[in-house]
């Protein structure tokens, strides 16, 4: 079922994931707050669009993105849906990234989740509706060589995730944590531009409305974790089951 909320917030709302599911959800007749650091993204996001309303904003600072929230359900009325998908990749061996470049991925990718978190969740708890759903990532579930710093803020992400949708059970906030492989989105740009694993090219990459169609059913049918293909649900148990097989493969693909 398409989304039939009211107004829902977007946050790396300016390319890719966050863009379409815009326009998406302002599509279905919703209102949409825009987020993103990208103002001219945003404004792409947006073309003539009214329901699109957008916010530039630095998710990685609690008190604008505060502020923000607090304007967006003055103006807009009450959040019934959050979609977190912010979030950079910029990829290497570990040793070759630069400490601050570990430290501003962890900042964004996992520090906005829980600045957003903090910022728009409490009033959907207390009104207790809504959707709350955030991107983790195939590569925070099944790591490989080169992503390490970014597989380990999707990892953050995803167990972040799993905690706070077990801690409000019982409210009446629908939870998703979405985890998609390879997604054919800008954000591959700053993988390919920085170091590219041979591993993400095993399959050609998701097209983003497949992944946003899966997220539609899994929260219809009361499913926490999106794993959008028979692919990622195979690595996903199979990074459970024989991680030294995984393991075994990555270095045989990457030729080391």
């Amino acid at each position: 079922m398409a989304y039939t909320g009211k107004v829902a917030l977007v946050t790396g709302a300016g390319s890719g994931m966050g863009q379409l599911a815009t326009r998406n959800f302002a599509a279905a007749g919703a209102k949409v707050a825009a987020l993103d650091i990208d103002e001219a993204g945003l404004a792409s996001t947006k073309g003539e669009e009214q329901k699109i309303h957008c916010h530039t904003v630095d998710i990685t600072d609690f008190d604008q993105l505060k502020q923000v929230v607090a304007e967006v359900e003055s103006e807009l009325g009450p959040i019934d849906r959050v979609f977190n998908c912010a979030a950079i990749m910029p990829l290497g061996a570990l040793l070759e990234q630069e400490p601050e470049t570990m430290h501003r991925l962890m900042r964004i990718n996992f520090g906005g989740l829980v600045n957003i978190t903090h910022a728009a969740l409490p009033g959907m708890l207390k009104r207790d509706v809504g959707d709350f759903v955030s991107f983790a990532s195939m590569a925070g579930l099944m790591p490989t060589l080169y992503t390490g710093a970014y597989s380990a803020t999707k990892a953050a992400v995803a167990f972040f995730n799993e905690t706070l949708y077990h801690e409000h059970l019982d409210s009446g906030v629908r939870f998703a944590s979405v985890c998609p492989p390879v997604v054919n989105t800008p954000l591959l740009q700053q993988g390919r531009d920085t170091r590219w694993p041979k591993m993400l090219d095993l399959a050609p990459p998701l097209e983003p409305q497949v992944v946003l169609d899966e997220i539609e059913r899994c929260l219809e049918r009361g499913k926490f974790l999106v794993l959008p293909t028979k692919n990622a649900k195979q690595g996903y148990w199979a990074r459970r089951l024989i991680p030294s097989g995984i393991w075994k493969q990555v270095h045989k693909v990457e030729g080391c």
